[in-house]
C-alpha cells in the first residue's frame, strides 16, 4: 500500500505504508540515533509527534516488551527509509512491522530520509501529516493547514491518581511528578532503592509539601504543553522548600518557575550523541536529548542563586543548572544509565541532597 507525508510548506514524500493504514498530522522531527526505535517510540515526551529516523535501516533487531519506556506508543507516526525485511537478537519477541500494527501505529518506508533530514534541517522543524489514503496533495494540505494542533497531551500520559510503587526499597521518599516518566529513569531510582510515588501533574504544592517526601523529581515529558503553566506554579511554590530534580521538560519548568523564559530552535536536540562540558572543566560527556526548546539564558541571567554546570558544545545552550540555596538540579539532557544496571551521577547527587534532608 502506497502511503505518503506531506509538509505544511507543500513538499511532498511517496513511500510504502507499514504498521497501521490510517492518516496522522502531528510536528515532524528527526532523530539521529542508530538504535533506539522502540524506546523513542514509546517515549511520552514524542507524543503528537511524527518521527523520521535518520538511520537508514530500522527494524533489525526486533522488538522486545523489556526495551518499552512507557505502556504504550505515543507518537502521531513514524518515518523511515527501509524496514529490515529480517530481524536478529536473542531478546527479540518480534517484528517492528508487527509492534507497529499491535499499536495501531501509522508509519511509512522507502522515503527519502537524508532529503526529508535537509528539508527539516534547512527549514525547521514544521507540521506535516502522514496518509495512507489515496488523497491528492492539495486535499492533505488544506487537511493540515485547517488542523488546530493539539497540546494537551501531559493530562492523558500522567497517573490518575497518586500511586505508591510496589517495590520498597532503603532509600529515600521520592515523588514524581509525572509529566511522562520513563521505564529506564525509574529503573534507575529502583537500583538507588529509592521508595517511588507517581503524582499526577496537578497535584498542588502544598500537598506534595505536607505528604513529607525527602525530594521531588520532575519527569520528561511533552513540551509547550497546556499543562504548563499549572506545573509552573506548583514548582514556583516549592523551590528552596524541598530537593527537586528536573529533566527535559522538567528542567524548562525550573527555569520558567526561576521567572525565565524558553526559546524555541529551528530544529531541537534529538539524539545520543550531544557534547556537554563544564566551563571549569577539560573533560566532556556525551548525553541522550529529546527536546525542541531551549533555556533563555538571558531571561534567568540576574538569578545570582543558580549556577549554569553544564554547557552544549554545539551551540554553547545550557544543559545543567544547580542551586544549592533553591536545592535543585536540573538537566536539558537525558540523565541514562552509563551501563547495565549502573545509575546517571546526576541521580547520585540529587539523592544526597535528598537524604541530608533526611
Amino acid at each position: 500500500m502506497k502511503a505518503k507525508l506531506v509538509l505544511e510548506d507543500g513538499s511532498s514524500f511517496e513511500g510504502i505504508s507499514i504498521g497501521s493504514p490510517g492518516e496522522k498530522i502531528g510536528e515532524v522531527i528527526l532523530n539521529t540515533a542508530v538504535v533506539g526505535y522502540q524506546e523513542m517510540i514509546t517515549d511520552p515526551a514524542n507524543a503528537g509527534k511524527i518521527l523520521v529516523l535518520t538511520y537508514p535501516l530500522i527494524g533489525n533487531y526486533g522488538v522486545a516488551g523489556k526495551f518499552n519506556e512507557s505502556k504504550k506508543c505515543w507518537i502521531e507516526g513514524l518515518i523511515i527509509k527501509e524496514n529490515s525485511k529480517m530481524y536478529s537478537n536473542w531478546q527479540a519477541e518480534g517484528s517492528l512491522d508487527d509492534f507497529l500494527k499491535k499499536e495501531k501505529t501509522v508509519a511509512i518506508s522507502e522515503i527519502d530520509t537524508r532529503t526529508l533530514a535537509v528539508k527539516i534541517r534547512d527549514s525547521g522543524e514544521m507540521l506535516g501529516i502522514i496518509s495512507t489514503k489515496d488523497t491528492s496533495d492539495a486535499v492533505l494540505l488544506k487537511k493540515l493547514k485547517d488542523n488546530k494542533a493539539k497540546k494537551n497531551f501531559i493530562k492523558g500520559i500522567s497517573v490518575e491518581k497518586i500511586t505508591k510503587n510496589k517495590d520498597a526499597g532503603s532509600g529515600p521518599d521520592i515523588a514524581i511528578l509525572d509529566l511522562g516518566i520513563t521505564n529506564s529513569v525509574i529503573k534507575q531510582l529502583k537500583t538507588l532503592e529509592c521508595n517511588i510515588t507517581l503524582l499526577p501533574y496537578d497535584t498542588d504544592a502544598d500537598k506534595i509539601l505536607k505528604s513529607e517526601f525527602d525530594a521531588l523529581f520532575i519527569s520528561n515529558g511533552p513540551e509547550d504543553d497546556e499543562a504548563i503553566p499549572i506545573i509552573t506554579q506548583t514548582i514556583k511554590e516549592m523551590l528552596g522548600k524541598i530537593p527537586v530534580l528536573g529533566i527535559s521538560t522538567g528542567h524548562e519548568i525550573i527555569a520558567l518557575a526561576l521567572g525565565g523564559k524558553l526559546k524555541k530552535m529551528a530544529m531541537g536536540h534529538r539524539g545520543v550523541n550531544y557534547p556537554v562540558k563544564s566551563s571549569d572543566s577539560l573533560k566532556g560527556e556525551i548525553t541522550v536529548q529529546n527536546h525542541s526548546f531551549i533555556v533563555d539564558e538571558d531571561s534567568i541571567k540576574n538569578r545570582k542563586d543558580v549556577n549554569i554546570t553544564l554547557r552544549n558544545l554545539n551551540d554553547n545552550s545550557i544543559e545543567e543548572m544547580e542551586s544549592k540555596s533553591l536545592k535543585f538540579i536540573s538537566t536539558q539532557y537525558y540523565p541514562v544509565s552509563p551501563g547495565f544496571d549502573e545509575v546517571n551521577n546526576v541521580f547520585v547527587r540529587f539523592l544526597k541532597m535528598a537524604n541530608k534532608r533526611k
